[in-house]
Formats: structure tokens, C-alpha cells, sequence
């Protein structure tokens, strides 16, 4: 149950935080506005990449854009909510997350962030293209402009700088051309969650097969490395002259090209670990109630509780969430609500024959599925299968089994 909770909040932070957030206090802004500092000072305009924390809502990484001039240097941040907002939590499992903009002076830029490779990139851009962009963001900051509809996959901290910096550069930006021309969201998201199998696991759960659909180049760009490398050897062209897009590149923080991340989930600890484990355990109890021609009523009712659970779970991103790529989710055809029922009415007389009937159909669909998992266009987690194939086996003793009579105390029938 513990690594069941485990799941859900990852999946809660993958939700939240897919494409990036940082949360941060509100901080003190520049007494003027950037526009009445002085014109002679000119505006330079930077993509800050920060690489993969270690925390769940962080294992993407994170982009701002820094605008300096003169003595102004604010970091835009569009990763801030919340959380004192009203209905945050509620609204946030519907997919309701208001995120916003944030100007961020240069002292609390790092902060938190001590850890995690930076790496700031100097646009190329003429000098009033540079002034656009530090007017747009300027007031998209302000308490009247600065909140958006947060999407965890097309609109966050790293689309929101991409769109910016598209607009600014016009139509002559061209991006080097894509290494990898089949790549998907699941794809990448995988990538970043190499090490941590529980995470992988809960966003296998919960993404649905749009999650698989081939990227275009720009879709990429949700997760800030990538936008980095984009821009990188991007080119922009002006007045007939073609320039890179990227002036210069430091590195304030000098930390792991892979980001501060966690060793990898031992082998023991893995969701593919505990899918075998309960498959064994469940082909044991199911031996046993074969030579005894009765059920584990007990053992059922953890099994599919857990399992119904995690079908509500499903069933409400489906159904109620506006969350990206939630719906549609072939998992629902093994997880869903139903399994509560399958794990409550054979402990009563009256409801068995339906119990025996619904484990049939129930264990009918769930092998359907698995033998036609190949043909359809959702990628499942490997420790999807032995869950599946336990629920298949318990359904199938309960479906042979369930009406048979309970031994009295004497072992007669």
C-alpha cells in the first residue's frame, strides 16, 4: 500500500510538473519599470537552462529568460503557483492549474538551485527586437496578464520562453534538423525517468496513447535541455546576413551534464519487482485454493482493492481531468472501478453468482488485452503484465470456485 501511495503522488508531481515547475515566494520587483530605465543602456536577452533535480517535480529541469539593462537583471520565471489559492488541490487534479509569470531579481535567480547545472545563452537579437521581448515580458508580469492555464506537456516554463523567442527572431529562425525523427512524448519523459522506475511506472499508468504520438520538432521543446540544444544551433536571419541564434554561452553553475539526479532504483525495489512478486504470491494462494476447491476471499480483497483504487484513479483523469494526454488510456481496460465490486460481493452469500459472473467477464477482457497489447497504439510498462496476468488468475479461481460451498467446522460440505 505504501508503494501504491508512492505512486500516486508521483503521478500527482508528473501531472504538475511535466514540462517543469519551480515553485517560489513572491519577491520584491524594481521600484520603475524596466521601459523607464535609460534608453542608452541596451537590453540583452538570455534562455536560462537549469538541468534535473532530483525531486519529482523537478527530474525535467527548468527554463527562464533573463532580461538585463542597466542596473535591471530579472530572471522571468513562468513555473510559479500557488498553493494558497482557493480550491488549488481540486483544481489541480482536474487539470485547472493556474500557473503565472514571474520576475525574478538576479539575488534569488539560483535559488534552491545551488546544485543543478545552469547554463545561460545570449540571443543574437538586434537591439529593438531585444527591447520587444523585455516590454512583453515586463507586462505579461503584471498581476493583470501574468496567469495562464498551465499544460504539462504544450504550455509551460520551457514552451512559454520557445514561443517568445520564436516571435522575437521572426520568420528567418531555422533549428538544426532533428536527430531523432520518431521520438514521443513517452519517449522523452522515459528518458528523464532512466533512474527512477517509480516514476516511469506512474506516468506509464496514467498517459494515455496520445502520449505516443511522433513528435514535430517544436513539440519536443517541452523539456528545457532540449529547447536548450535547439536554440544552440539554431540560426537567425536579418537584413540578408545569417547569424547563430545563440551570441554566447556560460555556465554559472558548473554541475553534472546529467542533472543532480538520484542512483537508479535498485533492482529489488522496482515496480517490475513487485509485479512478479505479487504474481508469484498470487499463483501460490491460487494453488492453494484449488486443492481446498475454495477461495482466499481475504487475499482477493487487497488484490482487487488496490487494483480498483488505482481504476479511479484512472477513471477520473479520463473522464473529469482537462490534464493533457490523460484520455484516451487503454489501462482503464484493466484498472478500472468495477475491480471494488470484484473485491467486496464474494464475501456475501446473495452477490456470489454475480461475483462469479463478473470475475468471468473480468477475466475474459483482461486477456483480450493482454493478447492484443502488439496491435494497439498505447506503450505499456513490462511490469504492466504480471499485474494483469494476477488479475486474470484470481478472477478465473473466483470464477470456478466462488460457488462452491464453505467447509463447515467439521471439513464436511
Amino acid at each position: 500500500m505504501q508503494r501504491l501511495l508512492k505512486t500516486y503522488l508521483t503521478v500527482l508531481c508528473a501531472l504538475c510538473a511535466t514540462g517543469t515547475l519551480e515553485a517560489v515566494p513572491q519577491l520584491p520587483l524594481p521600484a520603475a519599470p524596466i521601459q523607464a530605465q535609460e534608453q542608452e543602456d541596451s537590453v540583452r536577452v538570455s534562455l536560462v537552462t537549469f538541468y534535473p533535480g532530483s525531486e519529482p517535480h523537478n527530474i525535467w529541469g527548468h527554463s527562464e529568460i533573463r532580461v538585463q539593462q542597466g542596473p535591471i537583471d530579472l530572471y522571468f520565471n513562468y513555473g510559479v503557483f500557488d498553493f494558497q489559492a482557493p480550491a488549488f488541490m481540486w483544481r489541480f487534479m482536474l487539470g485547472e492549474t493556474d500557473y503565472m509569470c514571474q520576475p525574478v531579481p538576479r539575488v534569488y535567480a539560483t535559488l534552491g538551485m545551488e546544485e543543478r547545472r545552469m547554463v545561460e545563452q545570449e540571443l543574437n537579437l538586434p537591439q529593438d527586437r531585444a527591447i520587444a521581448v523585455r516590454d512583453f515580458l515586463w507586462n505579461n508580469a503584471q498581476p493583470e496578464n501574468r496567469t495562464y492555464r498551465y499544460k504539462f506537456l504544450s504550455d509551460n516554463c520551457s514552451t512559454r520562453p520557445r514561443d517568445i523567442i520564436e516571435i522575437a527572431a521572426g520568420d528567418g529562425l531555422q533549428y538544426p534538423a532533428m536527430a531523432d525523427t520518431t521520438v514521443t512524448y513517452r519517449d522523452i519523459l522515459s528518458h528523464y525517468c532512466r533512474n527512477y522506475a517509480w516514476e516511469r511506472f506512474g506516468i506509464d499508468l496514467v498517459l494515455g496513447w496520445d502520449t505516443d504520438t511522433v513528435l514535430d520538432q517544436r513539440a519536443t521543446m517541452f523539456i528545457p535541455m532540449i529547447l536548450m540544444d535547439a536554440v544552440a544551433g539554431a540560426t537567425i536571419k536579418t537584413d540578408s546576413v545569417t547569424l547563430p541564434l545563440v551570441k554566447a554561452t556560460t555556465v554559472p553553475i558548473d554541475k553534472s551534464t546529467e542533472g543532480n539526479v538520484r542512483p537508479p532504483t535498485p533492482w529489488y525495489l522496482s515496480p517490475m519487482t513487485v509485479a512478479l512478486l505479487v504474481l508469484a504470491l498470487t499463483l501460490l494462494v491460487t494453488c492453494r485454493d484449488w486443492r481446498r476447491h475454495d477461495v482466499s476471499r481475504w487475499f482477493d480483497t487487497v488484490l482487487f482493492t488496490i487494483g480498483g483504487l488505482a481504476g479511479c484513479l484512472l477513471f477520473f483523469l479520463i473522464f473529469f481531468s482537462t490534464h493533457e494526454a490523460t484520455s484516451p488510456n487503454i489501462n482503464i481496460v484493466w484498472l478500472h472501478p468495477v475491480l471494488l465490486l470484484l473485491a467486496v460481493l464474494p464475501w456475501f452469500k446473495k452477490t456470489r453468482n454475480a461475483a462469479r459472473w463478473l470475475h468471468a467477464l473480468n477475466a475474459l477482457v483482461v486477456a483480450m488485452l493482454m493478447l492484443a497489447w502488439p496491435w494497439q497504439p498505447q506503450v505499456g510498462n513490462i511490469a504492466f503484465f504480471p499485474l494483469m496476468t494476477a488479475l486474470v488468475v484470481r478472477s478465473l479461481t473466483n470464477a470456478f470456485l466462488i460457488s462452491q460451498p464453505t467447509r463447515g467446522p467439521t471439513g464436511r460440505r
